[in-house]
């Protein structure tokens, strides 16, 4: 056990490490923080009992409703309907076209889940880009900063806003009333889409997307196996130096030897009797090769398909998340053949099937495009090219799955119930008017971060017990108390945006909240304005793909890399933190 006079100290340094296992991404953040949380179990820092009261949060539960009615406006198209109205005028009216979906954006972000709205968003600026010839590397970042802005403009827009509510109320604070943020969440939020229209074109890259950076386009093409006979000449020869296969428009995808695919060491393959040669291909080139006595397609066993590429992102919800591209088996599973993964705005081959997928990942595959459909439908993908999902959609019941969001925010708006009691409320409308069914309702609770919320109010309650929060506003205060009220506000302001850059939100979030609680009590100053500033600043990533979930979605689709997120994400910053804390002090006077 740790003696109690080291106590906080050993705390701080857990925190540290934990800190730098989250910038390190060698684990999630999830298993990072319930590993922490073992530690001070361990260490006997957290009581069992003080830990199993984490579970007694309103948090977590008000998150993991919100969660499933966020999934029930996508189950039954409302999202979908709303956002392709707004994408009707792409072609004639694109400025106002791109207005009306930054308002989509922003209005739904403010109450849902903000990271289904982005998938849902994605493929529709695809599309806008196409139909406008804007470069999309110039509308998914401002998409992704518009769903983060919405978020902060509501007590429920975010799971951290929810968060700061609960580790404010643990320290005695009263609870946030559903919008008692949303002047200053508004005022940031119309300066920053501001910032953005005005510098998008400056501050942005003009830069290819996957597809194309790959060399590869949509055009018809050919997926076809070329049967090796007995009595070839092929036999024998490298398929490195057989010319038939290096005609100008074709190229070798693949070997099949038996059952056994030889793609990972095609550059040594010596060509054996009854080897299948992948390829993809032209028409011109399959006639050709007929001509040259060669065994294609439709002549035997095997045949031929028209082939598409289509561009798939990995979603937070997606059964790829964490599986190694061999493993899968696509080619002998669906037919589809992956040809590069995007990883942050670069490619991570040469090892394509060694690659473990992450959120965010853009892969490139060709196929048949119903197998590709399949396999998107099987692996819950996002579609880049269509909509996000291709199930058939409820759409008779969106009037019910809106009018049940509707009510639990009238609910918690007007007080008669807790967040989290309308929310489960809601969740039992759904449930019970079928909008969707209990499996698919509850698939869309993302355990793992409500896994990371509970183990970070842990580790919350571990810094108060330990004396650990108040070791670090003691060393602070004096140099502050030296200083205006409104410093102090913008130093606490200025942390937490810059940590929330480096590691997720909500961890960043949990920690500073108490810290910031304490602070302004022991400086004689109002703590409600601490606490909004900490959630703004919380959300405020903007600088980096890796502080929020949306940003690394729009990560690879947009080509990006990560020093165009700080070319213009460090002026958003500045700019929507002089208007946050201004706005701050003015609505809580600090005195």
């Amino acid at each position: 056990m740790i003696p109690a006079e080291i106590a906080p100290y050993f705390a701080l340094a857990v925190i540290a490490v934990m800190f730098i296992g989250f910038v390190w991404e060698v684990f999630p953040p999830d298993v990072i923080a319930t590993a922490a949380v073992g530690v001070f179990l361990a260490t006997g820092l957290l009581e069992t009992e003080a830990f199993i009261g984490v579970f007694a949060n309103g948090a977590p539960i008000a998150i993991g409703a919100l969660f499933i009615l966020s999934g029930a406006l996508l189950r039954t198209g409302a999202l979908e309907r709303v956002s392709q109205m707004a994408m009707a005028g792409a072609q004639t009216s694109p400025v106002q076209t791109l207005a009306a979906l930054t308002v989509f954006v922003l209005f739904g972000s403010a109450f849902l889940n903000n990271t289904p709205i982005v998938m849902v968003m994605i493929p529709l600026a695809l599309q806008f880009a196409k139909a406008s010839s804007w470069p999309a590397s110039r509308l998914l970042m401002p998409l992704s900063y518009a769903a983060i802005l919405g978020g902060g403009c509501t007590l429920i827009g975010t799971s951290t806003n929810l968060l700061v509510d609960s580790v404010a109320q643990e320290n005695g604070m009263a609870p946030f009333s559903i919008f008692e943020i949303s002047s200053v969440g508004i005022g940031v939020a119309l300066c920053g889409v501001a910032f953005t229209a005005l510098t998008a074109r400056f501050l942005l890259p003009n830069r290819k997307t996957l597809a194309e950076m790959t060399g590869e386009t949509r055009k018809q093409a050919f997926l076809t196996e070329v049967l090796i006979p007995d009595d070839s000449p092929l036999v024998g020869s490298e398929l490195r130096e057989a010319t038939v296969f290096q005609r100008s428009d074709g190229k070798v995808i693949d070997v099949i030897r038996g059952e056994v695919s030889l793609r990972r060491v095609l550059a040594d393959v010596t060509l054996q009797s009854g080897d299948r040669v992948v390829l993809r291909t032209t028409v011109q080139d399959l006639m050709d090769m007929r001509e040259d006595g060669l065994d294609v397609g439709g002549t035997s066993k095997v045949s031929s398909t028209d082939s598409v590429t289509m561009e798939v992102l990995i979603g937070p919800g997606s059964r790829l998340v964490g599986r190694i591209i061999g493993k899968l088996r696509l080619r002998r599973r669906y037919g589809v053949y992956p040809l590069a993964v995007h990883r942050r705005g670069r490619a991570i081959a040469p090892q394509l099937e060694a690659v473990r997928l992450s959120i965010g990942d853009t892969l490139l595959v060709e196929g048949p495009r119903e197998n590709i459909t399949r396999l998107i439908e099987d692996a819950e993908l996002i579609d880049l090219t269509r909509d996000t999902k291709t199930i058939p959609l409820r759409r008779s019941l969106a009037p019910v799955a809106i009018a049940t969001m509707v009510g639990v925010v009238l609910l918690a708006a007007t007080g008669v119930m807790p967040i989290a009691g309308a929310a489960i409320l809601g969740v039992a409308v759904i449930l019970v008017t079928r909008v969707m069914d209990p499996d698919e309702a509850f698939s869309h609770i993302e355990g793992r971060l409500l896994a990371l919320i509970v183990a970070m109010l842990a580790i919350g309650v571990t810094l108060q017990s330990t004396g650990a929060v108040q070791l670090i506003v003691d060393a602070i205060a004096p140099i502050l108390a030296e200083t205006s009220p409104l410093m102090a506000l913008a130093v606490i302001f200025v942390v937490t945006t810059i940590l929330t850059e480096m590691v997720t939100n909500n961890a960043v979030a949990v920690v500073i909240t108490p810290i910031a609680i304490t602070l302004a009590q022991q400086l004689g100053l109002d703590p409600r304005a601490f606490v909004v500033a900490v959630m703004i600043a919380a959300n405020a990533s903007f600088a980096t793909p890796i502080g929020y979930q949306t940003n690394m979605l729009v990560y690879a689709p947009g080509g990006y890399r990560f020093t165009d997120y700080l070319l213009i994400g460090v002026p958003m910053k500045l700019v929507t933190g002089v208007v946050a804390v201004a706005l701050i002090a003015w609505l809580w006077p600090l005195t």
